[in-house]
């Protein structure tokens, strides 16, 4: 599969809320982009070892510039620092995707619901959705009011937008926001793991959207050997307990398209052919994990002792 890959130039950054810059990027001989729908996300390499992924939250319709939004965040490993206090106008990053694993499912209706910098795939959906004529609400809450990114933006949506500082309203009320959602009605949430989790417990599966910034915790157990085939490659691997699938096809020379070894990004998503994944990933449905079709192989293992991949 090819993927776009470039370095573009960061033509503009602009603060948009307390700790969030956001950046947009085009490529420096005025190139065209491709295109992307609400909901994906591009690979960001701001160095060795840096390599990072931002939903794309600026025009689908303008071919010319993609925009990203940047949390500072100080706890984390690296990425959000550099952009935050090294990366300038005119400097070049190395860009890969887009991708989309979080996809906006056509709905008569919508209900979103966004915490933090979450808001940064919904915000494209928005536009998306009012411009299919769809119902739709939003439920958008932060920290603080100074710290939601592109409340400005939001505005112009009226009262379908619902600003929940914590500061002023509290946790964001989930069963209110939930209340009357029925089979027509699709549910579309990104934000910090807690409220992914508390929309997961409120949610009918088949309404609910999610996309993780972070890994959901699993259980870490059955680290067993097991046997991968690369079906495509010839070769026939041990995957020793505590190895990922993805370190050991890379270490026998097979290059595999990877991104965050986290299960978060869907980036490294592989083709099962035989065999039944140990789905460890953020990534998947319940009903794409049941069917066993692909796996990612940067975290997901084998309920068993035999794995054939499509690689």
């Amino acid at each position: 599969m090819n993927v776009y890959e470039a370095r573009l130039a960061v033509e503009r950054i602009e603060s948009v809320a307390d700790d969030v810059l956001a950046l947009s990027l085009r490529h420096p001989l005025g190139a065209e982009l491709p295109p992307w729908e609400p909901g994906a996300h591009i690979d960001v390499v701001l160095g060795p070892g840096l390599e990072r992924q931002y939903s794309l939250c600026g025009d689908p319709a303008d071919r010319r510039s993609w925009r990203i939004a940047v949390l500072r965040e100080p706890d984390g490993r690296g990425g959000s620092a550099h952009v935050h206090g090294r990366l300038g106008e005119g400097d070049t990053v190395r860009v890969r995707g887009p991708r989309n694993r979080f996809a906006l499912v056509p709905a008569p209706r919508y209900r979103f619901v966004a915490g933090g910098i979450g808001i940064t795939p919904i915000l494209p959906m928005l536009a998306a959705a009012e411009a299919a004529g769809a119902g739709w609400t939003l439920l958008y809450g932060g920290r603080t009011r100074g710290s939601m990114a592109f409340t400005g933006e939001l505005e112009r949506y009226g009262d379908r937008v619902t600003l929940a500082p914590q500061d002023e309203t509290g946790p964001l009320d989930l069963p209110s926001v939930l209340a009357g959602v029925s089979g027509d009605t699709l549910v579309y949430c990104c934000g910090p793991g807690p409220l992914l989790d508390a929309m997961e417990e409120r949610c009918p599966t088949a309404l609910l959207h999610v996309e993780r910034f972070r890994p959901r915790e699993r259980s870490t157990g059955g680290e067993t050997e097991f046997e991968v085939v690369l079906e495509r490659s010839g070769r026939t691997l041990t995957v020793a307990p505590g190895v990922s699938v993805l370190d050991t096809v890379r270490a026998a020379g097979v290059e595999v398209l990877h991104s965050c070894t986290e299960g978060t990004c869907g980036t490294c998503e592989t083709d099962v052919l035989e065999g039944t994944p140990d789905h460890r990933d953020s990534v998947l449905t319940d009903a794409e994990r049941e069917a066993g079709g692909t796996m990612l192989i940067c975290v997901s293992r084998c309920l068993g002792e035999r794995l054939v991949l499509d690689l």
